[in-house]
């Protein structure tokens, strides 16, 4: 704490505690939105690396939490029914990864940014998208799409729950999944920055400084989460899918 504070003194690591509340309450109340909430919100006190190096422990921490709230084997039962999309998206992201530095970077963000953006506009406007039965040719088609969009633009987050959404998913089933899947997610994501130099012997400490205040703020977002039954769930959650797809469309165009 006291190397945090003659980095950056007490008024950033204060804005950054309220910013980790913030991302944790979303996080609590619609299960996702906690790296974008993170690096947005650092990037504007620190510099990206320490912006990244932030959100990688309290990401890693919530998703555990989120996947076992009901328990393991509520947890477990959630993986065994999403297998195949588990199994297809994990497949297609590590295949897709491979072509990071032949394919433009932007152009599949703006893709992707787009698809879900006017997905989520167009079943708020009322014109519902729904998958009416959970079959493997479904979930391996959603999740060969989810992993192929994750491996090469790093971004999975926004079609899973496109995904889980037009199934009509139960609220708390899909947190459990979203956590399972952000949750593994974030494990590769932590091993493969120590190797990068991101995360290193001060980054690491400022970054599991942050996993207090987003586990404060996930509770008081999973309490809410707690009240509100499906059909305001599933609006709150097309509205953080509207956000995090035009958040995506302005990064592909910023560059």
């Amino acid at each position: 704490m006291v190397s945090l504070l003659t980095e950056f003194g007490p008024e950033v690591l204060f804005y950054s505690f309220l910013i980790a509340i913030f991302a944790g309450i979303i996080k609590g109340l619609v299960g996702l939105g906690m790296p974008t909430v993170l690096i947005s919100g650092l990037s504007t006190i620190l510099s990206p690396e320490w912006a990244l190096a932030g959100l990688i422990v309290p990401t890693l921490v919530t998703n555990g939490v989120q996947a076992l709230r009901q328990g393991r084997r509520a947890a477990y039962a959630s993986v065994v029914r999403f297998r195949y999309f588990l199994i297809y998206g994990g497949f297609a992201l590590v295949i897709s990864a491979q072509f990071t530095r032949i394919l433009p970077h932007n152009l599949f963000l703006l893709l992707i940014g787009l698809s879900v953006s006017v997905f989520a506009i167009v079943q708020l406007a009322g014109l519902k998208f729904t998958i009416r039965t959970h079959s493997k040719k479904s979930a391996a088609s959603f999740g060969l799409t989810a992993g192929l969009v994750g491996g090469i633009s790093g971004v999975w987050g926004p079609p899973t729950v496109a995904y889980l959404t037009a199934l009509g998913t139960e609220k708390k089933e899909q947190l459990r999944v979203q956590g399972v899947i952000y949750g593994l997610g974030a494990m590769v994501l932590f091993f493969a920055h120590l190797g990068s130099g991101i995360l290193n012997a001060k980054t690491i400490l400022f970054s599991i400084f942050l996993v207090v205040p987003s586990l404060l703020g996930m509770w008081c977002g999973s309490r809410m989460n707690d009240r509100i039954d499906q059909s305001i769930f599933r609006t709150l959650t097309l509205l953080i899918l509207t956000v995090a797809g035009l958040n995506l469309i302005l990064r592909a165009l910023l560059g």
